[in-house]
């Protein structure tokens, strides 16, 4: 299997409204480095998994939607909490429909928010799965 990943940060500002959350109930920013890598059996006529700056491109253009947003009041996350993990599906959804490819087999977004924690998202991808 190879693989390709790309790497790039956003700056966010949300609330996490749930007891579950202590502190991070109120609203509080982050900043996400945010790591996304498809993979692929094999690799295409250019011997590449996907042109990097494609790939680069694209995770440019998903986080520039959320970049310096508060997360509460964009739209793709009312009436969910934009927890690490719900933004990383997020953002793996949107990467999806940019960079189509059939022989692309999975992508998965992996947001840091410290050295320490992360969560990752990972999505199959190809004709046969959404």
């Amino acid at each position: 299997m190879f693989r390709l990943t790309v790497r790039d940060h956003v700056m966010i500002a949300h609330s996490l409204p749930d007891p579950f959350f202590g502190p991070a109930q109120g609203l509080h920013g982050a900043t996400f480095e945010v790591e996304a890598t498809w993979s692929r059996r094999d690799l295409d006529e250019h011997g590449v998994v996907l042109d990097i700056g494609a790939a680069t491109e694209a995770l440019k253009e998903v986080l520039g939607d959320l970049d310096y947003r508060n997360l509460d009041d964009h739209p793709a996350f009312a009436g969910r909490i934009s927890t690490t993990e719900v933004v990383a599906r997020h953002i793996a959804d949107e990467l999806a429909a940019r960079l189509p490819d059939p022989a692309l087999e999975s992508l998965e977004v992996l947001l840091r928010e410290n050295p320490d924690a992360w969560a990752s998202y990972t999505r199959e991808l190809g004709p046969t799965r959404a």
